[in-house]
């Protein structure tokens, strides 16, 4: 299966690289809007293999009491600053990030910030757990987590970007890269939706027991911020020792 994923992801991408060289040799947009649809498959593919922070979402929104359409908001938020931050780096600080097209994507600065801010969530939401007896969400808190998440930028989108820079095509490479947001974000809605409705037949079933429910609400909040600190404290750690 993922094989599979990875064989997809090249023919799309060996294609599209193909339409930024036509284009780059004089050829018309009508070819290339042909193909630009892709671009959703492209980056709903992608969201597939491993990355793309669905566990930390699918962790927060587990231990949360978001409901369905604020568990979208988050994964829009996600996937809009995971592909945006791609699209930064590439247009204005690639030469600080890296030196060779191989290591684009490596972002340790970012990385750090992105796994401090998703500790801090997870303290937040530990301390929750164990004070209150409801895990009561501050207004925007789950932005605040997708776009914490979402802060390590997308590598694929920053190949897409660098290659179409290369090839003095900057606009295919971001009206690309705005259809890879799509597609990233179809995967990732799907993820909350299907974490949310998990865990809200979870609750449905233990209804009867309200005080079961009441502690397993707390214990899987609690658990879902260790979780989160735990990622971020590995994920720092990491960091440091390469430094």
């Amino acid at each position: 299966m993922f094989q599979q994923i990875v064989d997809i992801q090249r023919e799309i991408y060996l294609t599209f690289a193909g339409h930024i060289k036509d284009y780059a040799a004089g050829g018309g947009w009508q070819s290339f809007l042909a193909f630009l649809p892709m671009g959703i498959v492209f980056g709903a593919v992608h969201a597939m293999t491993p990355g793309h922070s669905k566990s930390v979402l699918a962790t927060y929104l587990a231990g949360s009491s978001t409901q369905a359409h604020k568990a979208l908001l988050v994964s829009l938020a996600l996937s809009f600053t995971h592909v945006t931050m791609a699209v930064v780096i590439a247009l204005f600080a690639l030469p600080l990030v890296s030196h060779s097209f191989v290591d684009a994507g490596s972002s340790p600065a970012l990385e750090v910030v992105s796994r401090g801010l998703l500790g801090i969530i997870g303290v937040w939401m530990v301390l929750t757990a164990v004070i209150r007896h409801s895990h009561a969400h501050a207004e925007g808190e789950g932005l605040l987590m997708g776009f914490a998440a979402g802060l390590v930028p997308c590598p694929l989108t920053l190949f897409v970007m660098t290659f179409a820079m290369i090839h003095q095509a900057v606009v295919t490479g971001l009206l690309f890269a705005a259809t890879m947001m799509m597609g990233v974000a179809l995967t990732l809605s799907a993820v909350a939706l299907l974490t949310v409705v998990f865990r809200d037949r979870i609750s449905y079933l233990m209804r009867k027991h309200p005080q079961l429910l009441a502690f397993v609400s707390r214990a899987t909040g609690g658990l879902a911020g260790l979780v989160l600190v735990a990622i971020a404290a590995v994920e720092i750690a990491n960091w440091g020792a390469v430094q």
